[in-house]
């Protein structure tokens, strides 16, 4: 006997009573950036290797230890995207998208990196990704913020997560600041970890983000970056500031928050939440005006942010939304499945909003029953042969207490669409 397969370590499926959750979630995240005017944009899961590294940085933990790369069988290097905001660049810099255009993109799918599963965070994992390019006040960094605040409310998870703030400031800021952060930290290195210290040669400011125990004693008293920011990037900080203020929208200061990516400069975010362990970053993001020219455009400033769908669901079933059933309406059609095939057709068309299954297969009317409960239907539609003789259907209430009764065919599509209307 052959062994059974099996999905591949950290690559999930999700399965039907899983999705609904899902598509509750993408579709009111859609809709919310649908209202803010921003439209969607689909990448290719694989790029050129090169694109990656020219934009995450070859000194981060994703280029380094965590990317799907192999070689096709042209030689060419290809890598499985591990994140969505340096392929967006690529294909809009690729279509003529950015020159003098402002544009509002959003993007969705699956992304790959392979690092420890845990809950929450997969080697499969799914992101809605923002991206903004051509606008370079701290104005279009308060609305995504202002975006996801928003979107938080609309899905319940208000008082679960929680703004962080930091600036990076230009690359200008951030030379002088890695000088003093070296001069610190070089005199302390017995302290730092492994990565850390290879770090601190070529990438200082990726050792704020270690949660070495060591290390983080050993940053305790290192230099703020904040001490080093430039007029223009204090100024963008302040004004983005000003506006959440202005918009009652709470956030902590954190000068250790850097993000794990190289391209960010000037605002980085993250929404944190404390009620999923360990991996408690459920969106972050921050500007990044330097990138598209580092892929080989013009000059263009550009914002955006990115969140795991995984953790989000793992929020929303803490909180238990209520979905919508598998169907609204199911018909049984015991001695002639034609019969029930054909109404449920006329149904679909009379009343397209409606989810209305019909019983395929076999089973007598007591295991048909069953299964329209098990369903969520509101309402059974039978349709035997008594019914038929008379051209009526008997419509069974399966939600409170309602009586049995009969409803001519004709008259069925106006009765049912009376009952959605008024949720009765």
């Amino acid at each position: 006997m052959s062994q059974k397969l099996a999905s591949i370590r950290g690559m999930n499926d999700i399965l039907p009573e899983q999705s609904s959750l899902w598509q509750w979630l993408e579709v009111r995240i859609q809709s919310v950036l649908d209202r803010y005017g921003y439209q969607e944009i689909r990448m290719p899961i694989v790029e050129h290797t090169e694109l990656f590294k020219r934009s995450i940085g070859e000194v981060t933990d994703i280029v380094e230890k965590e990317m799907y790369t192999f070689n096709d069988r042209n030689g060419d290097s290809l890598t499985l995207r591990p994140e969505g905001t340096a392929s967006c660049v690529r294909a809009c810099e690729q279509h003529g998208l950015l020159y003098n255009q402002v544009q509002r993109l959003w993007y969705v799918g699956p992304m790959f990196r392979h690092e420890r599963p845990q809950a929450g965070r997969y080697r499969q994992f799914h992101q809605i990704g923002v991206e903004t390019f051509g606008m370079a006040g701290p104005d279009i960094d308060a609305e995504i913020i202002l975006l996801t605040a928003r979107l938080w409310r609309e899905l319940g998870l208000s008082s679960k997560v929680r703004l962080e703030l930091n600036s990076l400031g230009s690359s200008e800021d951030r030379a002088r600041y890695r000088e003093a952060l070296v001069a610190y930290l070089s005199e302390r290195i017995d302290q730092l970890d492994d990565d850390s210290k290879r770090r601190l040669e070529r990438n200082p400011l990726r050792v704020l983000d270690s949660k070495d125990v060591g290390t983080r004693a050993a940053l305790k008293d290192a230099p703020v970056l904040r001490d080093f920011l430039g007029d223009d990037a204090k100024a963008h900080f302040d004004g983005l500031c000003a506006a959440l203020d202005q918009a009652g929208v709470a956030y902590q200061l954190n000068p250790a928050l850097v993000r794990g990516l190289d391209y960010y400069g000037k605002t980085v975010f993250e929404w944190i939440t404390d009620d999923l362990g360990a991996q408690g970053t459920v969106c972050a993001g921050g500007r990044y005006d330097g990138l598209v020219e580092q892929l080989g455009g013009r000059a263009t400033p550009a914002v955006g942010f990115a969140m795991g769908l995984e953790r989000l669901v793992l929020l929303l079933e803490q909180q238990r939304p209520e979905l919508r059933p598998q169907a609204d309406i199911y018909v049984i059609a015991p001695d002639e499945k034609t019969a029930g095939l054909l109404l449920s057709e006329a149904l679909r068309d009379a009343l397209p909003e409606l989810k209305i299954q019909s019983h395929c297969g076999a089973g007598g009317l007591k295991a048909q029953m069953k299964k329209a409960d098990k369903s969520g239907a509101r309402f059974a539609l039978i349709l035997a042969e008594q019914e038929i003789a008379k051209g009526v259907v008997g419509i069974k209430p399966l939600r409170g207490n309602g009586e049995q009764q009969e409803v001519a065919q004709a008259a069925l599509a106006d009765w049912l669409a009376t009952q959605f209307a008024s949720g009765e």
